[in-house]
């Protein structure tokens, strides 16, 4: 048998309809379909888990016990796996010490260099780790910032402290805490605060003439030291919960004032090379680091010189050369940390590997699309098989073979339509091939503003001290490379600006917990266990699986998962409930003919047809609809959900709501090109009610969508930070030098 192709036989994992297919190794093929056709139960649920749950079994027992357990795919046979490597969409997490340089080993490289080149020479590379008591600063202890109470801010400058100055809580006139600060007599009762001397001052907010003096009263340990231990070292046994949350905007983070930021002691940043301290160059963007680099002659440092400029020139090919390696890694966009992870496999020696990639142009600007593609195709060359689930026609036209699965979402998908070329998936007659030949002509009859609001001098993160107007009651798309400002402008000033007005819908997780569903998230859950209830003459609750209904022997979880300790864990059905959640008495209730377990199974387009005589009810279940989830069942877990699906599922949760400015961050992302014609038209709608809609976006369709464009740039990082062009997709067309205009020259 040829070992050329990986051999999956009667796959019904999920959605998937007892499907066979014969992958090619060697080459980039690319999975298409529409959202929630299936393509990532074939790529991650099966071939994926699979082939890392063969690899965890040549491990020992002990090692396995500390592996991450997959579950065996549902599937007759599969065969010709490679060991795997999956580079998928989730955020890099990471805790305030995590950054662009820790997360990619590239700080630790920048620390040899300084413990074996550095002047003055300061010891080991442990000195110059922000994370070891040898390197960090003391105040901060390595995380470059403080947190601080504005006591201030709650202090009246015209009040004394008899007429209660102090608004805080524990200090009211009259309070046990009031009485302590005035009968222990270290400061004045009846001055008013702005007349205080700096000692008074001191006394009253640190219980001593300086603020790190001796205390003078054993019963006061000044307010600033209170609020600090009630509010940052969150020690509640004096006051209410309630109280500490209600107080805690009083909390601000700022530098360090020791380190100013820069996280390590005075020893480690007194120590250079080239001219430049650790932090200094951690601050540069990775083009100026590869310069700085590239004058260091010293012999000693030229292997750790030659490796860091490798990875650095890798950052810089995929888009990133506007990063640095102090940015914390809780910042980056997703597509932005799918790329610093795909670059730590650029360099990797090992050939006939798989690699799998979730849409790895989330994110990007048609530029750096190209430039990913090109990297793709290099793993490929090197002798690896490269499986891409992607939307992007960029993408998907570089494939050796595309596999179109389909033809819907759901129920509706789970069937392989089409197996082959880019050039005939073009003649294939499914929804992708349609949608890859189409091209969208630019928006003819325009809005015209209502007005505009402004933006003026903001200069967060790169912008350099931008102003613009976005204008009201119509759709601006808001363009640029990554990392030119955009987010900064619309995300980080303008929607801060007005936020009593905008509702912000990004691509977060919608939920923390594993049973919420579309119909708990929207609200309308609790409208059908009232109609249940009606119907039955019993109490509401018991159609709740979280609480008197739920199913006695599984807890309402509809499945019972035996962990095995260094074994795959084995998740059974619930032989009780047979995996329904509930309990026998709650299923034996119905409404016109279905029980509660049937009901959470419709689609919204049933359940819409189905509850026709429930205006509540349908006017949840049509949002759901019209944001284009027709096919999501009630009760699905919000947890199963694609970023696109849930930046749907929450604009379904605004829709009825008028003179409202929407901020949406790459509503495309993840979605089909037949359902990004639905999210225009569900934005056209949201405009034509009265709402002003703003895009953050990359997608060359919507720009052509827009009534009007704002492109920020010209480049990413220290090189973008302006407004390069606003006015109609035309007149940037016809006029417009900017990265964005060219590729929007190309696409008409």
């Amino acid at each position: 048998m040829t070992q050329d192709k990986i051999i999956i036989r009667g796959l019904t994992q999920n959605n998937l309809k007892n499907i066979s297919l014969e992958i090619p190794k060697g080459k980039i093929v690319v999975f298409t379909g529409v959202s929630g056709s299936g393509k990532s139960s074939i790529v991650f649920d099966t071939i994926a888990a699979e082939s890392q749950r063969q690899m965890n079994e040549t491990y020992t027992a002990f090692m396995r016990g500390r592996l991450p357990k997959y579950e065996k795919p549902r599937v007759e046979r599969i065969e010709n796996l490679s060991p795997s490597v999956i580079v998928d969409q989730s955020r890099l997490g990471g805790n305030a010490r995590s950054t662009v340089g820790t997360i990619s080993d590239m700080y630790a490289a920048l620390r040899l260099l300084y413990s074996r080149i550095g002047e003055p020479y300061v010891g080991t590379a442990s000195y110059f780790s922000f994370n070891d008591p040898n390197g960090m600063c003391p105040a901060c202890s390595g995380i470059g910032k403080v947190m601080t109470v504005d006591v201030e801010g709650r202090i009246d400058p015209e009040k004394t402290w008899n007429e209660g100055m102090a608004d805080l809580p524990a200090f009211h006139v009259g309070n046990w805490y009031w009485k302590q600060y005035a009968e222990a007599g270290i400061f004045p009762l009846d001055k008013k605060w702005k007349d205080f001397t700096e000692t008074e001052r001191n006394r009253l907010l640190y219980g001593a003439d300086t603020p790190d003096g001796k205390r003078l009263h054993k019963k006061v340990d000044g307010v600033s030291h209170y609020l600090h231990r009630m509010l940052i070292n969150r020690d509640t046994s004096q006051l209410k919960e309630a109280s500490v949350k209600r107080l805690m905007y009083l909390v601000e983070e700022k530098p360090c004032p020791v380190c100013r930021g820069r996280r390590l002691n005075v020893k480690s940043l007194a120590c250079k090379v080239a001219g430049y301290s650790i932090d200094e160059m951690c601050a540069m963007e990775f083009t100026e680091l590869v310069r700085v680099l590239g004058t260091i002659t010293d012999p000693r440092a030229k292997t750790i010189v030659d490796a860091l400029t490798a990875s650095l020139t890798r950052m810089i090919d995929i888009g990133l050369p506007y990063l640095s390696m102090d940015r914390e890694s809780s910042t980056l966009s997703g597509g932005e940390a799918q790329r610093l992870k795909l670059v730590r496999y650029m360099g990797s020696a090992l050939t006939g590997m798989t690699y799998i990639f979730d849409e790895p142009s989330t994110g990007m600007h048609p530029r750096d699309v190209y430039r990913m593609t090109g990297l793709l195709r290099s793993l490929r060359d090197k002798g690896n098989t490269v499986l891409v689930v992607e939307h992007d026609r960029d993408v998907i036209s570089i494939a050796d073979e595309v596999i179109d699965v389909g033809p819907l979402a759901g129920k509706n998908g789970g069937e392989i339509l089409f197996q082959g070329s880019y050039e005939a998936l073009l003649l294939s007659g499914t929804r992708t091939g349609e949608a890859m030949k189409h091209t969208v002509p630019l928006k003819e009859d325009l809005r015209t503003p209502k007005g505009f609001l402004p933006v003026r001098n903001a200069c967060v993160h790169n912008l350099k001290n931008v102003s613009v107007d976005i204008p009201l009651d119509v759709l601006t798309v808001v363009t640029g490379v990554a990392g030119s400002g955009k987010s900064s402008l619309i995300r980080d000033v303008f929607a801060k600006q007005y936020d009593d007005r905008v509702v912000l819908v990004d691509q977060s997780p919608v939920t923390a917990t594993g049973r919420s569903t579309p119909a708990t998230f929207l609200g309308f859950f609790d409208e059908i266990r009232r109609v249940m209830a009606a119907e039955n003459g019993v109490d509401a609750s018991l159609f709740s699986f979280n609480s008197k209904g739920g199913c006695p022997v599984c807890g309402g979880r509809g499945s019972i998962v035996t962990e095995l300790v260094f074994m795959d864990p084995v998740t059974t059905v619930c032989e009780s409930c047979e995996g329904k959640r509930y309990s026998k008495e709650a299923l034996a209730c119905r409404y016109r003919g279905k029980n509660i377990v049937e009901i959470l199974e419709m689609s919204a387009e049933d359940a819409y047809a189905f509850f026709k005589d429930n205006k509540k009810l349908r006017k949840a279940l049509g949002a759901m609809l019209e944001v284009g989830l027709p096919y999501l069942s009630l009760g699905q877990p919000l947890s199963t959900l694609s970023g696109g699906e849930r930046q749907r599922v929450k604009l379904a949760k605004y829709l009825d709501k008028k003179g409202n400015i929407y901020v949406l961050d790459e509503p495309t992302t993840g979605l089909h090109a037949s359902d990004v014609e639905k999210v225009m038209e569900l934005l056209d709608g949201l405009v034509d009610r009265g709402n002003t809609v703003i895009v953050i976006e990359h997608n060359l369709d919507v720009m052509k969508r827009a009534d009007w464009l704002i492109d920020v740039g010209p480049d990413g990082g220290t090189a973008g930070g302006e407004v390069v062009f606003a006015g109609t997709p035309k007149e940037m067309a016809e006029r417009a030098h900017t990265i964005t205009a060219e590729y929007l020259r190309r696409s008409l």
